[in-house]
């Protein structure tokens, strides 16, 4: 079925033929409803007339259209024109693998980010259930930016019958490239060997697929290649492709073998999943082990620029920086007017209902925070009367809903008494306890509220209706102009600022809009309300300003150098944008030295533990320097270079101080690995099926604490052998924490009730409570007489107070008082380990920022 220019599929325009081949036609159509090209797959119209295999297709399709990341094709919509079935899906621009190998092998570099990009994409793919089954060149687009997407989910499966005996001479054939008689070759060349014999294909099949492409991709030959079907068949089954060395020299022995485990004939032998592979190649090509979306629990920063010249700095980037949007044709640049000149940090922005004033939550000079107005012709701000407050939104008529004494009640989120205040100012009307935030109804009659009850982090509206709750947390709710939906920031793990946009109605209907981000922060609803504008970064926490649509198309809007957060856009299209100098950093004290030493590295250096000489420190970097999965490092107390030993995030030293323990892979999953501080190859713990939330060793040396959770269970604390074998249990479910009494044969734990426990690592009796130490405290160390050092409240107290606690009587003698020497925009002091000779260390997070008014961004 050829269709011509204009020719109407549904709702689309017919714009232009892509090309076709023996699954149907592809054309280049117009979507006149979100004024946007796509691409439109018409299927030959014989495969409507199984109505089996049609219904299959359909749900693979929508199983398909569910699957929102970067290295997959997105599909809009499926339907059907004249007895042939459709798939629409997002338009790109660039061509085919099998376009880029036609002039041979690929630079191993570029052909291990391709590899590398695939295996996430299918990794995405497999977590959903979704196998591909026919993974070629064909099936794999490089986009003009370097992008690799994997087309045509769903269409392997309507194009053979499950199950069926002996090979598929009907799969999909190749478009180009290929001289082979007859349709089977294309594909052939990419069968496993399970698909050759006619049996099911699953994940696995996908990897062996992904391995001959890969060994084509860094040959220039294919895996399987022979004169007849039957020999490339029997190649398949029982030979291996010549050595990657003898035709590529640049290919490293660690490579090649990631390409033989993929090609396994047995599928029980190749990779267990996609994301394992993706994690050896990265691990490979010296970038991040595993694409990590969530952050630990430290707050992401860069290191800080004079203020001045950071933000003659930002004024140049943001001018000369790369815009892109949906206007066609050359726009000019945006305009960036900056409204703030002082030193400190900024916790919200809001445009005033008369569209002239700003009203600025900030922190300036080391002083407590308030809410400042100011003018965008003026650089002078003034205070706006109600003292220790938070600007929290401003209603159609001017009414200000505020935060009343707000503090940091966890790394990203400060919590406060909710309270209406006139715009003219004056005594406030306080509403609500401990609300982290609030946004005025259209009509300014009610308000949207973010607050943590019995545990859960919930949106509600009015105040008491749950529309949505989480154990993780909510970030900056914002209603849309018609009122029928709040968009916000969804973060699954409290104390990290990994999530993604999404939407919930008024029914309580949640939808995700946009992929995970590293880092998110900053939403508003686009001046028109057709999106959702927030900011997000990839990696690390140099954030870009993107836009979502309802139906989750993403599209970026402005990248520029530096970090930026959206606070507020106006009706008329003017946004403010705050740039912020983030930095966690790391300061250590040796033991009998003068002062403490500000060790922090590159720009998130997350504390993780001092080893027992009292010399060395453990520690992440998890921002832009750490990459993707992070990387753990290791550095002496005495300012000397640090020491990279691998990616993941830094746990602890062994008793020798030889080895550390990191954990590495996403944070629902990751494993346990083992490197050695000096030279020695390291060591994977299968994390035999828990998630993992932080671990330790034991005195021996030999033995893991580890706290997890198994799939349906409540947390607690398993012990490993390094060694290997199946983990045990050592606590009661709902109890969590890794704290090793120097007797190796006992912990401390927080229970259910957050209260402290003994618990013995064998297992027996029962946890025994102990007093002294609060749910707020934390453990820092031992004594060598057997005592705990006790870092008194949460993160966000400062200064950080310590305390030595005997753990049989309760009773407390004060150690001292920490804080940096510089504290302006310091606003949470972290991990703090301290030896038993008394040297330590601790993380800050430090924030300082300006406001910018951003005038002429293109939609």
């Amino acid at each position: 079925m050829g269709l011509t220019p204009g020719t109407k599929l549904g709702p689309y325009e017919i714009l232009a033929t892509v090309g076709a081949g023996g699954m149907g036609e592809v054309y280049r159509a117009k979507d006149p409803r979100l004024k946007r090209d796509v691409a439109i797959k018409v299927l030959p119209s014989s495969f409507a007339a199984d109505a089996e295999r049609l219904r299959r297709f359909e749900q693979e399709a929508q199983a398909a259209g569910a699957l929102n990341h970067p290295n997959i094709t997105a599909v809009y919509e499926f339907g059907s024109h004249d007895g042939a079935p459709y798939i629409v899906t997002e338009l790109l621009e660039g061509e085919t693998m099998r376009g880029r190998l036609a002039g041979g092998a690929l630079p191993v570099r570029k052909a291990t980010d391709y590899a590398i990009q695939t295996a996430k994409g299918l990794s995405a793919a497999h977590e959903k259930g979704i196998v591909h089954r026919d993974l070629k060149p064909e099936n794999l687009f490089v986009t003009n930016d370097g992008r690799v997407k994997i087309l045509d989910f769903g269409l392997a499966k309507l194009t053979q019958a499950d199950g069926a005996a002996g090979p598929q001479t009907n799969l999909p054939t190749a478009t180009g490239g290929g001289t082979e008689p007859g349709v089977v070759m294309g594909t052939l060349g990419y069968m496993s060997p399970e698909q050759v014999k006619g049996k099911p294909a699953d994940a696995r099949s996908d990897i062996f697929s992904f391995g001959a492409i890969l060994y084509e991709m860094l040959s220039g030959a294919r895996a399987f290649h022979r004169d007849t079907p039957a020999e490339t068949m029997s190649a398949i089954l029982r030979e291996e492709p010549p050595d990657l060395s003898a035709t590529n020299k640049n290919v490293q022995p660690g490579l090649e073998r990631v390409v033989r485990h993929c090609l396994e004939k047995n599928p029980e032998e190749r990779f267990h999943s996609a994301h394992d592979l993706a994690f050896d190649l990265e691990a490979i090509s010296g970038t991040s082990a595993s694409a990590i979306t969530a952050r630990p629990t430290a707050l992401p920063g860069v290191r800080p620029l004079p203020i001045l010249a950071g933000a003659v700095a930002l004024a140049a980037a943001l001018a000369a920086g790369y815009f892109v949007g949906k206007s066609r044709g050359v726009s000019p640049p945006p305009t960036f007017k900056q409204l703030t000149f002082r030193r400190g940090a900024i916790w919200g922005a809001r445009f005033g209902s008369d569209g002239k004033s700003i009203l600025t939550t900030a922190a300036w000079d080391a002083k407590p925070a308030q809410i400042y107005v100011s003018r965008p012709e003026s650089p002078e701000t003034v205070p706006f009367g109600v003292p220790d407050a938070d600007v929290a939104a401003v209603s159609p008529s001017g009414e200000i809903a505020v935060l009343l004494k707000a503090d940091f009640d966890s790394a990203f989120t400060r919590a406060g008494t909710l309270a209406r205040v006139a715009a003219t100012g004056g005594a406030p009307r306080e509403l609500l306890e401990r609300v982290n935030y609030a946004d005025w109804t259209p009509d300014g009659k009610d308000l949207a509220i973010v607050r943590v009850v019995d545990g859960k982090c919930r949106l509600e509206l009015p105040a008491g209706k749950v529309l949505y709750e989480t154990a993780g947390w909510i970030g900056q709710p914002r209603i849309s102009p018609r009122g029928d939906r709040i968009a916000f920031v969804d973060h699954p793990v409290v104390g990290d600022d990994g999530g993604a946009a999404a939407m919930v109605d008024l029914a309580g209907k949640k939808t995700t809009i946009s992929p995970e981000y590293a880092s998110a922060q900053g939403l508003a609803w686009s001046p028109e309300g057709s999106e959702v504008w927030y900011t997000a970064a990839e990696v690390g926490g140099n954030k870009t300003l993107y836009a979502s649509s309802p139906a989750g198309k993403t599209r970026p809007l402005a990248r520029t150098a530096g970090n930026l957060t959206l606070r507020d856009v106006a009706r008329d299209g003017r946004v403010l944008v705050s740039h912020d100098n983030l930095q966690t950093g790391v300061i250590g004290r040796g033991a009998g030295a003068p002062a403490e030493t500000d060790l922090s590295w590159l720009d998130w250096s997350l504390m993780a533990d001092v080893s027992a000489d009292g010399r060395t420190l453990l520690f992440s970097e998890t921002g832009e320097g750490g990459g993707k999965g992070y990387s753990v490092y290791m550095r002496g107390l005495d300012g000397s270079p640090a020491v990279r030993l691998g990616e993941g995030n830094a746990q602890k030293f062994s008793p020798d101080g030889k080895r550390v323990l990191a954990l590495v892979g996403p944070p629902g999953n990751p494993e346990m690995v083992i490197y050695s501080t000096g030279a020695g190859e390291s060591k994977k713990i299968s994390n035999a099926g828990l998630a993992i939330r932080g671990a330790a060793w034991l005195p021996d040396g030999r033995r893991i604490i580890a706290g997890g959770r198994e799939p349906g269970h409540r947390a607690r604390v398993f012990l490993f052998d390094s060694e290997g074998g199946k983990p045990r249990a050592v606590t009661p479910e709902g109890y969590r924490g890794t704290a090793v009494f120097p007797d190796g044969a006992r912990l401390l734990t927080f229970g259910p009730d957050n209260g402290v426990y003994i618990c013995a690592i064998d297992g027996s009796g029962e946890p025994k409570k102990v007093p002294g130490i609060g749910n707020q405290d934390s453990l820092a160390g031992w004594t060598s007489d057997g005592r705990v050092y006790v870092r008194r409240g949460g993160a966000t107290r400062i200064p950080m107070h310590v305390d030595i606690v005997d753990l049989t009587t309760g009773k407390s003698a004060s150690l001292y008082d920490l804080i940096p020497t510089d504290s302006t925009g310091v606003n949470a002091l972290q991990v703090l380990r301290i030896a038993q000779n008394g040297a330590y260390a601790y993380s800050y997070y430090r924030q300082l920022s300006n406001l910018f008014l951003v005038e002429g961004l293109h939609p």
